[in-house]
């Protein structure tokens, strides 16, 4: 009798799993990549321009660095907060690009950059607080609130103002229950960064409504034209942010796994208790891979952000030929988000129509929040040359939906 009533106890899945998880979302990139996949196995050739993956290989140095440590014996457990080396290296780094002063106990290390977000909002929100996220953002933003309890509001980035955050509209949506303000420059999807003068008044507005800032900076090498601008180097800001960075954009290291938070030391040790309780740590040689990286891999970085330039200054000319399409040049990251809605398509159609006719894996802007429909992620970590046969089977694809 009793083993019945275990087995109709779990009947239904929400009876089996914890309610929490359901708040939690996918990420478009991966569900994309998957139908493009199956036609792949059909024999349908498919240029992929979903993915936000850097096309290069990891540096020399640093896997040397990597395969140098495996041989020494480095491969076992570490402090959760990560190894001195790394640690202390992000602090160089922290003043070289940032012109901040960082101490090593200041900084956590994670098992890449996601881990940041996850266990940062586990750590600072209740149930109840109110978080400001990007809209369209990263999609890890608004899930992970709504599992921690907390309720995201969205801002929304309008092309209109080149996808940069409206500070009137900002301050309209903060309430006597918001705790956090989440910023992503360069940005994903839309490429846009926040200026000197954006960074300011945020600045101002936080201070005064007395708020938490979690600044995901994972895109801050791969800028152009203008150098990066980050909360931290505005008086006050520091003491009140959770700065997100890691190496899979910077130094083509995705699957590497290495990220890094640099917070208020008040807080860090607990950020380093939640990682002991989930990861226990970072992999040991990943790490000194990762400081490597940091102290001497700036022309890999350089050269690889001047390859990026060049591709995104192609496809400058090449969308604006397309008839149907609007675009906003893209100042960091490495995506194009263009309008298409001219078309009559939502941005899911779009993008699956694109996939089939033209064999062009894209992402609707939809992956990314309510305010990307009408718009897909373009990302431009391919081969010019792919990217070039990329953009005329799209225009060849769209001529016919002009002509319908």
């Amino acid at each position: 009798m009793k083993t019945m009533d275990k087995v109709t106890r779990f009947s239904a899945l929400q009876d089996l799993v914890a309610n929490r998880v359901f708040q939690l979302s996918g990420e478009g990139a991966f569900e994309v990549l998957a139908q493009a996949k199956k036609l792949e196995k059909t024999g349908k050739h498919i240029i992929h321009l979903e993915i936000g993956e850097p096309d290069f290989d990891t540096p020399e140095n640093v896997k040397d660095k990597a395969i140098q440590a495996i041989q020494e014996g480095h491969t076992h457990y570490v402090p959760s907060c990560g190894i001195d080396d790394l640690r202390e290296a992000v602090g160089v780094y922290m003043k070289r690009t940032r012109g901040v002063e960082v101490d090593p106990e200041e900084v956590v290390v994670t098992p890449g950059a996601k881990p940041v977000i996850f266990l940062s909002f586990l750590l600072l929100l209740q149930e109840g607080d109110e978080v400001i996220c990007p809209d369209p953002g990263f999609p890890a933003y608004r899930s992970i609130v709504e599992f921690s309890g907390a309720k995201a509001v969205p801002l929304p980035l309008r092309e209109e103002n080149d996808f940069r955050v409206d500070i009137d509209e900002l301050k309209k949506l903060v309430t006597s229950k918001t705790k956090m303000l989440v910023l992503n420059s360069p940005h994903n999807p839309t490429g846009s960064r926040l200026l000197k003068e954006d960074m300011q008044e945020i600045a101002q507005v936080v201070a005064e409504e007395d708020l938490i800032v979690f600044s995901d900076e994972v895109y801050s090498e791969i800028v152009y034209d203008d150098a990066h601008v980050s909360i931290l180097q505005f008086p006050g800001m520091k003491e009140r942010t959770v700065l997100l960075d890691a190496f899979s954009k910077t130094f083509a290291m995705t699957g590497w796994r290495l990220g890094y938070a640099v917070l208020p030391r008040e807080i860090a040790g607990y950020l380093s208790l939640l990682l002991t309780n989930s990861n226990s740590c970072t992999c040991t040689f990943t790490q000194m891979a990762g400081a490597e990286a940091l102290l001497h891999s700036a022309g890999s970085v350089r050269r690889m952000s001047e390859q990026f330039k060049v591709r995104r200054d192609f496809l400058l000319d090449r969308l604006r030929e397309i008839e149907g399409i609007s675009i906003v040049k893209p100042s960091g990251a490495f995506y194009y988000f263009p309008n298409i809605k001219s078309y009559g398509l939502t941005s899911r159609q779009m993008a699956s129509y694109l996939l089939d006719d033209a064999g062009v894996a894209l992402l609707p802007g939809t992956c990314f929040g309510v305010q990307g429909e009408g718009y897909l992620r373009i990302s431009f970590s391919n081969s010019l040359e792919n990217i070039m046969e990329a953009m005329d089977r799209m225009e060849r694809s769209l001529c016919k939906l002009k002509k319908a």
